[in-house]
């Protein structure tokens, strides 16, 4: 590397993360302008988390959701480093990386994401089941196998959390089970989705109560035994047996995030300009979970993928502007809408004059999250394997039911 040329190091491979990257290396620089973009990541695989549920009831495979970064970085000279990040020196402008090298920056991305605290209520660390990676979802499975395959004639699961995590896996776990599914969702305020649109929200009750799931609001979580949890309900505590607790309550940021001497929220999210840059720290770029902003409008962004997937395009932006002497954009949150899964055939979504739940709503949701994965490359295998996946599996039940017929004869 020559003494001009510049370093963009991005820490976390998400939608923030790695979106950022593809669009820096796609942007108009001048050959001699061109810096370095590396990428770091603890996992070698991207997770295109909206469709995480799906893994659970096989209507799709890990790697369509999953693809490793070295696939999805191909071509696009960007480098990139599996390695946790111990430590950020912003004086030194240098990474740290465990059991890794030291890594200079001069422009920084931020976009580590958030962990789900399961130290809030005592047994959840040791009995509770997060739902956020990819590793998480194995995990689920494999407990979810052993419970399938015993002898238990119903299985018992309570999902703390009625947010959209908890009712995106009710509806996919109830179908998953179907009559031998026992489900309880547990909120603490007084309706579930609480931040949703009328439309989605109803939609949902109407879904949850079709799959006979139990909703227990404004119910707190007391304690999570190895086959029990206790729930307190207007100052009453009732133990509750249980083969499985799901955790999808919180984010809470990094160790490494925390340390770092920035202005930061009650939550420990960093304080950015509308231009995704850190406060009183230009060289610095901070956008997704970790991340307080406030737009260019005044409204607070959210913490989802909808709003990393649009930072994602300025932040890259300001970037090259800044190192091309350009004018940085201030960005501009787009509410596009909400989608959620409602089952296996079902989902309902609101937004852009658009209101749609069923199976149209189903097949809507899956064409825009194929749009959104993250190369034309991944988009076309994807698609590709949805269209031949059901001609596939068509033609293997016709065989297996003539080959059935024929050992009847």
């Amino acid at each position: 590397m020559t003494e001009q040329t510049k370093r963009i190091v991005i820490l976390g491979g998400g939608f923030g993360g790695l979106y950022t990257a593809l669009r820096l290396s796609q942007l108009p620089w001048e050959t001699q302008q061109k810096p370095e973009i590396v990428l770091v990541d603890q996992s070698d695989r991207f997770l295109f988390s909206p469709l995480l549920y799906e893994l659970l009831t096989g209507e799709l495979q890990s790697w369509e959701i999953a693809p490793p970064f070295i696939e999805l970085l191909e071509g696009t000279g960007i480098r990139f480093y599996q390695a946790v990040v111990s430590g950020i020196d912003i004086d030194q402008q240098r990474v740290h990386l465990q059991d890794g090298p030291e890594i200079p920056y001069d422009r920084l991305v931020l976009t580590l994401g958030g962990e789900t605290p399961l130290d809030l209520v005592p047994g959840a660390t040791s009995y509770a089941y997060p739902f956020r990676t990819i590793a998480d979802t194995y995990r689920l499975e494999e407990r979810l196998r052993v419970l399938e395959e015993s002898d238990a004639e119903k299985i018992r699961v309570a999902i703390v959390g009625a947010g959209y995590s908890g009712v995106e896996l009710a509806c996919k776990l109830a179908d998953r089970l179907g009559e031998r599914g026992r489900f309880r969702l547990v909120e603490i305020s007084d309706q579930i989705l609480r931040t949703s649109p009328d439309f989605n929200r109803e939609a949902a009750k109407k879904a949850l109560d079709a799959k006979g799931v139990f909703i227990d609001l404004e119910t707190k979580v007391e304690s999570i035994g190895q086959n029990t949890i206790s729930l307190e309900y207007k100052n009453q505590v009732d133990t509750i047996p249980v083969d499985l607790v799901i955790w999808t309550v919180g984010t809470r940021v990094t160790n490494v995030v925390k340390s770092l001497p920035f202005k930061q929220n009650q939550r420990g999210q960093i304080t950015n300009t509308p231009t995704l840059q850190v406060l009183d720290h230009p060289d610095i770029f901070a956008l997704g979970d970790l991340a307080d902003c406030i737009d260019a409008e005044g409204q607070q962004v959210p913490a989802t993928a909808q709003a990393a997937f649009q930072q994602a395009d300025y932040a890259a932006w300001n970037i090259w502007a800044s190192l091309t002497q350009r004018p940085l954009l201030p960005f501009r949150y787009q509410q596009l809408g909400e989608m959620l899964a409602l089952g296996t055939d079902n989902a309902t979504l609101t937004g852009l004059g658009v209101k749609l739940d069923g199976s149209l709503a189903y097949v809507a949701r899956r064409l825009a999250y194929l749009y959104r994965l993250p190369t034309l490359d991944h988009q076309l295998k994807v698609g590709f394997n949805w269209l031949v996946r059901p001609i596939i599996e068509t033609i293997y039940s016709a065989v297996d039911a003539v080959n059935e017929k024929g050992t009847k004869y």
